[in-house]
């Protein structure tokens, strides 16, 4: 099924909340901040194939930030990887949709959970491309409280150092980690200069805005032979006004009133 991004976008909200809900899970605040920068990746800029989940020469996303995994399960099944109705197992006994991302799943390259894993193992994969003479790219969404592991940084020294300009990092900056703010835990600006200096790419934009993301994806790589990072300037529990800049949200399952407050200002039924 192909989507425009705002549907999708829409969509990935509405099947997130859900999830969590049934499950009584978390992360329902990182997974709505993600949800435009998801869409616009997978109805516009990635190379997929969802009826062909191993296509040879697909593009490569990798979800570094695997505890939003509601977010990247609900769009691969409105894209068609895996029958919808598989969305309503998630968290349970069994299931093949765990808590943070797995690669059990049609779709999904590497299961992640402890951060600061995604854009080391994307370096490999985007230095394996370009050894090969492969023209596939790697995508990385990263978070911006996982910026707080060393992992990362070694990474990022890495990746221009190899000229990996087939490689993306994304960050998604809603500035609000699992314990606090990312000012009061380990404040980052000016993460943008950081980048700067370890000899990226850089751009800013507004991680809700989908024309901004889309143009700026569009023209990978923005300098030949430096890996690109899109700054995504996004709000924690987007589209959910009592989700919206609350740490809360972070752990915290919508139950009852809340939960129908939510799909309805999602545009979804409960």
């Amino acid at each position: 099924m192909n989507l425009d991004s705002t549907e999708l976008a829409r969509q990935i909200r509405i099947e997130a909340v859900r999830m969590v809900a049934r499950a009584n899970a978390s992360h329902i605040g990182g997974a709505l901040s993600m949800a435009d920068l998801i869409a616009v990746l997978y109805s516009e800029i990635l190379r997929i194939r969802p009826e062909e989940p191993a296509w040879s020469t697909r593009d490569r996303f990798l979800l570094s930030k695997g505890h939003s995994c509601t977010a990247l399960y609900a769009a691969l099944a409105v894209r068609g990887f895996f029958p919808l109705d598989e969305l309503e197992t998630y968290g349970r006994d069994g299931s093949r949709l765990m808590a943070h991302i797995s690669h059990k799943i049609p779709g999904v390259e590497f299961s992640t959970g402890s951060l600061g894993h995604g854009l080391p193992y994307g370096c490999g994969k985007a230095l394996a491309a370009k050894r090969s003479g492969a023209d596939w790219r790697t995508f990385v969404m990263l978070s911006d409280g996982e910026l707080d592991e060393g992992s990362n940084w070694e990474a990022i020294l890495f990746a221009p150092q190899h000229r990996l300009d087939n490689l993306v990092a994304i960050v998604d900056y809603n500035k609000i980690q699992s314990l606090g703010s990312v000012a009061e835990v380990m404040e980052l600006d000016p993460l943008a200069d950081k980048f700067r200096a370890f000899r990226w790419a850089v751009r800013e934009v507004d991680g809700h805005d989908h024309a901004a993301i889309r143009e700026a994806l569009s023209s990978i790589p923005w300098e030949v032979g430096k890996p690109s990072v899109l700054i995504a300037h996004t709000i924690k529990g987007k589209g959910v006004d009592f989700m919206e800049n609350s740490l809360q949200w972070h752990y915290s399952s919508p139950r009852g009133e809340q939960l129908a407050s939510a799909l309805s200002q999602l545009g979804g039924d409960s």
